[in-house]
């Protein structure tokens, strides 16, 4: 009678036990859900993305210009130097064959010259070119990763951009008299080439150097962004704070 006891309380035991477990876990797990949602922020509005998407890269523009458009801003650059073009390299080993070292380095700066120069009158047409962003742009951006903002504005206004940036680097290279150290080394090799029977050089630079600087810029900007996407210090607004810090959630 005793061991049928000492069992009928066991199992009593056994049970409330199991109880109370039961009870508790559920209190965790409302502990948990409570706490989760205590966590979760506002949801982003489609005019929040937007602006967030606008204003980090006219922050980046603006960086970026501030940085190349300066004395060296492309030179002492490596990242974005503009070197001798590399479809006349055959023209810079020539001319340093023909004593020409000095007007090859003086060439190569003044080339990056012209891109500084020219980068002084991009920020308008930068900031014209991120006016017509779609919001369903802007979330396939805000997800896309490094780099997706400034992908998107360089697939969307590379054509615009060259068409409005080629006179101002015509500008600028005629500001830094860069034909006078280019037209003598051209020349030069143009008529070896003529010679010896070899493909001429085109002597236009202008394309050239256009492309190249706005691929610099681009290189700049891109790096502005990812910045703002990866670094909570360089979201200096509360807009940008917002929208870049849902991506760390």
């Amino acid at each position: 009678m005793k061991s049928k006891f000492v069992i009928a309380l066991f199992i009593f035991s056994s049970l409330y036990s199991c109880d109370v477990l039961n009870e508790a876990a559920n209190q965790a797990l409302e502990g948990v859900h409570t706490h989760d949602s205590n966590k979760e922020q506002p949801g982003l509005s489609n005019t929040e993305v937007i602006s967030g998407l606008k204003e980090a890269l006219n922050i980046g523009i603006e960086n970026s210009v501030a940085i190349t458009s300066v004395n060296d801003g492309f030179l002492k650059n490596t990242d974005i130097r503009l070197p001798f073009p590399p479809d006349a390299l055959k023209v810079k080993e020539k001319a340093i064959e023909f004593g020409l070292d000095a007007q090859v380095e003086k060439f190569e700066t003044t080339l990056n010259r012209a891109a500084e120069e020219a980068t002084k009158e991009a920020l308008n047409i930068f900031v014209n070119a991120i006016k017509n962003m779609t919001l369903e742009d802007g979330f396939a951006i805000l997800n896309g990763g490094n780099g997706a903002a400034t992908k998107f504005l360089k697939d969307q206004t590379k054509s615009e951009l060259q068409q409005a940036f080629l006179p101002k680097v015509k500008d600028a290279i005629s500001k830094v008299k860069l034909t006078e150290y280019w037209k003598p080394i051209i020349t030069k090799y143009n008529t070896y080439a003529k010679f010896k029977g070899l493909e001429e050089i085109n002597p236009d630079i202008d394309l050239f150097v256009t492309q190249k600087a706005i691929d610099g810029l681009f290189v700049m900007v891109e790096k502005e962004e990812d910045k703002i996407r990866l670094d909570p210090m360089a979201r200096v607004t509360d807009l940008l704070a917002k929208v870049f810090g849902s991506l760390n959630k």
